[in-house]
This record gives structure tokens, C-alpha cells and sequence, in this order.
């Protein structure tokens, strides 16, 4: 089990070990993508001890033998570990070409902050040589010890009645959504910072980080004074519609350069679109997503929110069903919002084994029936397609509100 070292000698298993393993049972590449500080470093390291030799393109000896002599780097082990490839991405041929050559499971596992399949440069190097995978920030449950994410394959799993009992079987102390909106999930300031002065300056020296170093191994940025308040103006949007020509009139800068740095924000994995659902898959790719941000304590920060809003609670859910979509390598499920022209709204759909479950987020102590007037339009527009329905919320009480559509603390749940 991968485990990364804390302070006072806790352990905190991380989700995505038996994932790991099992892809590079078969594939010659396992790449392992991610934003910077999510402990992706820690994971090949400790997963992968004494198995194979471990190169960072940080260390600048490594860095200038990847831009000289790339083909010399590969072959220096037969099973090795390459930390942070966004940096060289050129030496992804070089993997290729060895691969060509040796195509034995898990002879490489490489590491980026960057999603190289958005890097036009790499993005056909590794076709049929590699699977993917992405570590997001640490789940509730992680960051607990118990090296999981919620409990969403159960709602496929049981039957629709037993849910109830199913959620009863979790742990039922109160769970602060607020302060765990704060803390985020990226290992050192979640774990090891409870002040939140020594948070914030951990904050400000990762946004430091990433704008003055990470982002010019993407691209070149003209104004990154600029580039910050973007930044900042998208965290007051989370759980909204992307509308590139707003954001631009509200920081003073033209759409196409909006569109472009919002990519580069999905490409280095701060900003995460959650696209609409349609039946017709085409439409999926057409219509609008919504921002969200993958960890909330470094939305908050980016803000200058000094209380979380119900927005911060919905990333809460939503960074954690990224953490289990993940973890299914074998038959990935999808995650999508649902919107209807009349303006009815569902926070989340979750597409998986052909089934959908619609999950609503309320910050609300006590769930009323008008709360879930939008999951019961879902229900009959779907019909028997819908494994069921969730009103999460910040109440102690579990209880049906209606036939199919189940009100639940979401501590409960996350």
C-alpha cells in the first residue's frame, strides 16, 4: 500500500495504489499526471521502492541530459521513474523509440504537473505505449488515513432500498465542510499546517511557484500580473457557466487570450470543466461546461474568500468524484452537470455501467421537498436509465424525500 510520510508518524494511504499497479501489469508506460504538491512524487517513490531508479527533470543534471542526450537518459535502467516530463516533453520520443524496442509491462512510469494528452507536442508520442492516470488533492477519507474516496460505487452497486443502511454503516461524527474547504487537499497545508496564517503563506508561495516557474514549461505568458487576476476572477465563478467574454471584460483582457489562458489552467490541472450531460454525445462537446477548481483551499485563497459558500462545498463533492472516476481503470465512469433551457439544474450526473445517478449539493441543515423539485424533473426525464437520487447536505439525518431521491449528510457520502 503507497503511504506518504507525515509529521508524528501517521501514515495516509493514497486511493490510487491499486490502480497504479494494475496498469503497469500491462502497459509499457504508466503515466501519472497532476497538479504540483498533489504527492505524485511521494506516490512512485514509495509505491516503487527498490523496483526501479528515479530521475526528476528538477535535478538540473537530469534536466540538461533529457535535452542532450534523451536516448542515453532511457536507457540508463531497465525499469525506471521519470518525475515531472512536462518539463522536457521532447524526451517522450525518447521513451517511444525504447518502448519500440522493449515493450516489457511497466518498464516506465513517468510523472507530469502538466495533462500531456492537452500538449499538442506529446499528445500522439505515447499512443497505444501508455495508460493515464491523474492524481487529484487528497480526499476526505485520505486525508482521515483510510486511503479511499466516497462512497459512490455502492449507489451502483446495491439496490436502491439499501442505500439507506449502507451510509449508516459510515462513521456519523459531525464533519466541518468549512474548514475542510479551507485546509483543500494538497498534502502539506491539509495535514501538516493547522494554522491558517501558516496555510495562506503556503498558498501564496505555491501561486509564486506556479506562475513564475511551472507555467513557462507550457507557454510563454506576457503579463502574468494579468494571468493572477484571471486566476483570481474564475474562483468567484465555481460552479458556474464558463463565459470567457464576461471574464474578459471583468479583468480587461481580449477573449482569445481568456480562452487560452483558461486552457493552460485545465493543462496544468487548476481549473477542471465539468461538461453538460446529453444523450446526444455531441451535444456534450458543444454546450457550456462549469469551472470548478481542484483544490478548494487554493480557490479560496486565489478569492480573497474569507468564508467558504455553497459553491466550496459542491467543489468538496466534485473533487472527490474525481478521486474515484480515477480509481475506475477498467470501466471509467463520466461526470457532468445537467441544465435544461427553462434553467432546471443538476449539480452532478454520474454516467457509469449505463446507468445515471444525479446528485444535488444544498447547504441546508434541514432538506425540504422544494430542495429536490429539480432531481424529480431529472427522474422523469430519464426514467428507468436513473439508479437513483442524492440531496446532499449539511444536516445529521438520513431520509427519503421522495420515491428514488434519498437526502443524506454528505459527510456521509464523501
Amino acid at each position: 500500500m503507497i503511504i506518504i510520510h507525515i509529521m508524528k508518524g501517521q501514515l495516509y494511504p493514497r486511493f490510487l495504489t491499486d490502480s497504479v499497479h494494475r496498469l503497469a501489469r500491462t502497459m509499457p508506460v504508466v503515466v501519472i499526471t497532476g497538479a504540483r504538491q498533489t504527492g505524485k512524487s511521494t506516490l512512485v517513490r514509495d509505491l516503487l521502492e527498490g523496483e526501479r531508479d528515479y530521475f526528476t527533470l528538477d535535478d538540473l543534471d537530469v534536466l540538461a541530459q533529457a535535452e542532450r542526450y534523451p536516448d542515453d537518459l532511457v536507457e540508463r535502467s531497465g525499469a525506471m521513474v521519470l518525475d515531472e516530463v512536462q518539463r522536457k516533453p521532447e524526451l517522450l520520443l525518447a521513451v517511444k523509440r525504447s518502448v519500440d524496442r522493449n515493450r516489457v509491462p511497466g518498464r516506465f512510469i513517468l510523472t507530469g504537473s502538466a495533462n500531456l494528452l492537452l500538449m499538442k507536442s506529446v499528445s500522439e508520442s505515447l499512443a497505444g505505449r501508455a495508460s493515464y492516470l491523474t492524481l487529484w488533492p487528497m480526499t476526505r477519507r485520505e486525508r482521515l488515513g483510510l486511503g479511499v474516496a466516497g462512497r459512490w460505487s455502492a449507489f451502483f452497486d446495491d439496490d436502491l432500498e439499501s442505500w439507506p443502511a449502507v451510509l449508516d454503516e459510515l462513521e456519523s461524527q459531525p464533519v466541518d465542510w468549512r474548514e475542510l474547504a479551507r485546509q483543500g487537499g494538497f498534502p502539506v497545508p491539509a495535514l501538516e499546517f493547522a494554522d491558517p496564517e501558516d496555510r495562506a503563506i503556503w498558498f501564496d508561495g505555491y501561486i509564486r511557484t506556479y506562475l513564475e516557474r511551472d507555467l513557462k514549461d507550457l507557454s510563454v505568458i506576457e503579463s502574468l500580473v494579468d494571468f493572477r487576476r484571471l486566476m483570481g476572477a474564475s474562483c468567484h465563478r465555481l460552479g458556474q457557466l464558463i463565459n470567457q467574454t464576461e471574464l474578459g471584460r471583468d479583468v480587461q483582457l481580449s477573449q482569445p487570450t481568456v480562452r487560452r489562458w483558461l486552457n493552460l489552467l485545465e493543462t496544468s490541472y487548476q481549473l477542471v470543466r465539468l461538461p453538460a450531460f446529453s444523450v446526444n454525445r455531441t451535444k456534450r462537446l458543444i454546450k457550456t461546461p462549469k469551472a470548478y477548481w481542484a483544490d478548494t483551499g487554493l480557490a479560496l485563497r486565489l478569492s480573497g474568500s474569507r468564508e467558504p459558500g455553497g459553491q466550496d462545498l459542491e467543489n468538496l463533492v466534485f473533487s472527490d468524484l474525481l478521486a474515484w472516476r480515477e480509481s475506475q481503470v477498467l470501466d471509467r465512469p463520466e461526470v457532468f452537470y445537467w441544465r435544461t433551457a427553462a434553467g432546471e439544474e443538476v449539480d452532478f450526473v454520474v454516467e457509469w455501467r449505463g446507468r445515471l445517478l444525479a446528485v444535488e449539493v444544498k447547504v441546508t441543515r434541514r432538506p425540504r421537498t422544494h430542495d429536490i423539485r429539480h432531481l424529480k424533473t431529472f427522474q422523469e426525464e430519464y426514467g428507468d436509465g436513473v439508479v437513483g437520487c442524492l440531496l446532499l447536505h449539511d444536516g445529521d439525518k438520513v431520509e427519503w424525500l421522495a420515491p428514488g431521491i434519498l437526502a443524506a449528510p454528505w459527510g456521509r457520502v464523501v
